[in-house]
């Protein structure tokens, strides 16, 4: 690598790029649209309210892709677990 790739930091741009387009090839081809990612995001946050409280202003979800099969991939701060059930 020359002395301009890496001030300009030209390999992590490639990078970037490379990697942003295999999140649009997984999304594309997994046929999920970003409104359909919202609802699966708001059904997740409320079966799971029901026993934790969980930080919802640093939830983060994604669709990631393993070999030749798509993961869906949520990362969500718990706050703390929830002792008793409400409908009881």
């Amino acid at each position: 690598m020359g002395i301009i790739q890496k001030l300009f930091g030209r390999q992590g741009t490639k990078k970037t790029a490379k990697e942003r387009l295999q999140i649009v090839l997984i999304h594309d081809r997994s046929d999920i649209s970003p409104g359909l990612m919202e609802e699966l995001r708001k059904d997740m946050i409320e079966v799971l309210s029901k026993y934790m409280e969980i930080d919802t202003g640093n939830i983060e979800m994604d669709l990631d892709r393993a070999d030749k099969s798509v993961a869906f991939v949520a990362n969500i701060p718990v706050v703390r677990i929830k002792r008793t059930n409400k409908s009881e």
